[in-house]
């Protein structure tokens, strides 16, 4: 691909050939000095560039993506960490429009049973323009507690220094679940191409151990429900761009009756470790990350585990068995998701690279 004549453009990765070609080296660049740069200095083969060098991966920020998506020249490699309106599920008052819209859809086109599969966040108004329709709800459920929250951009996807005017109203939830006599939320990482912090390892083991496996298993099936469904609402309104991927950090309150709820999609998730045992997760995360975001060409595209990372949908439901099952009835389909179950990540990895090594080796 040539270059374009715009001078305005500015070119990363023009050096490189053909896409998805293995590389010796890959030219990375980030801002973050946390976590994430450790993960990107120890990775093999990789290469730190500053300032102007031209660069292959970069985890940028959202103002980085403001200000120099539209003037930058990718070629087909490269690869950045944000979608260019990402904002369409990560700031609340849009996620929640999204939803709505997609849920409506579905009542349309499916039914309510399947609409209702979109009931998992807290009922929302945007002020001022769905002032009399909360004023209504309010009067309804007098006894109701209602959060407000201004909805002013974050730094990242703030514009200018003139602060929006609007306030998200959101029910707030009266019964969480609670653990030691503390309310807590999930952090759960979502790659689209996871107080006191446990592995949601040890907290659905815990949940087993007071209400049961089948429960327990309904509940992760609820959330992965969310993931699925969030992701849709946003399907045709989020710019799609082969140059960009996203980790976003969902963040899911549960109930007593374990229903969850999602509070918040966060586009920047911290990548700054409170402790030790943060710092390990996070590495892992960061790894894991860079591994299905392949930019050394490694993989097939037919992975449906790596690392901690399970392939739930590929223009569809991927199910855990091997082949194309028929999903007309659904029968004895169980999605490709272990959220919160045992993982032996550093053996599947190697078995995973191992055997990739093999098959190029067979082929060669």
């Amino acid at each position: 691909m040539s270059r374009p004549k715009n001078q305005n453009y500015k070119g990363h990765g023009l050096s490189k050939g053909k896409e998805r070609q293995q590389r010796a080296s890959i030219r990375f660049k980030t801002t973050l000095m946390n976590t994430l740069m450790d993960v990107l200095r120890h990775r093999p083969g990789w290469v730190e560039v500053k300032d102007e060098g031209e660069w292959d991966f970069y985890w940028c920020d959202v103002s980085w993506l403001r200000e120099n998506f539209d003037h930058t020249y990718m070629d087909e490699h490269v690869r950045i960490s944000h979608f260019r309106n990402h904002y369409e599920l990560t700031r609340k008052n849009y996620m929640v429009k999204n939803l709505k819209r997609f849920r409506k859809q579905l009542e349309r086109e499916a039914g309510k049973l399947e609409a209702a599969k979109c009931d998992f966040f807290p009922k929302t108004f945007e002020m001022p323009c769905e002032y009399h329709l909360f004023v209504e709800e309010f009067r309804k459920n007098p006894g109701i507690t209602w959060i407000m929250k201004p909805d002013t951009r974050s730094s990242d996807d703030q514009k200018d220094d003139i602060p929006v005017e609007n306030y998200v109203a959101q029910r707030y939830i009266e019964n969480p679940y609670l653990i030691g006599g503390r309310k807590f939320d999930l952090r759960v990482y979502v790659l689209v191409m996871s107080g006191c912090k446990w592995m949601l390892q040890r907290f659905r083991q815990y949940l087993a151990s007071k209400h049961g496996p089948e429960a327990v298993e309904t509940l992760f099936r609820d959330i992965d429900n969310i993931f699925v469904k969030s992701l849709q609402s946003v399907q045709k309104v989020i710019i799609s761009d082969k140059h960009c991927f996203e980790l976003y950090g969902y963040d899911i309150l549960i109930d007593q009756d374990l229903k969850p709820w999602l509070l918040e999609v966060n586009a920047s998730p911290s990548l700054t470790a409170s402790s030790q045992e943060d710092y390990e997760l996070k590495t892992c995360l960061l790894e894991d990350t860079l591994h299905v975001v392949d930019m050394e060409a490694r993989l097939t595209g037919r992975e449906k585990r790596v690392g901690g990372f399970d392939l739930m949908w590929n223009d569809g439901p991927v199910s855990r068995e091997e082949g194309a099952p028929d999903l007309s009835g659904m029968g004895n389909f169980v999605t490709n998701t272990h959220l919160g179950c045992v993982n032996d990540r550093k053996k599947q990895l190697r078995q995973l690279f191992c055997s990739l090594q093999v098959q190029k080796k067979a082929s060669s």
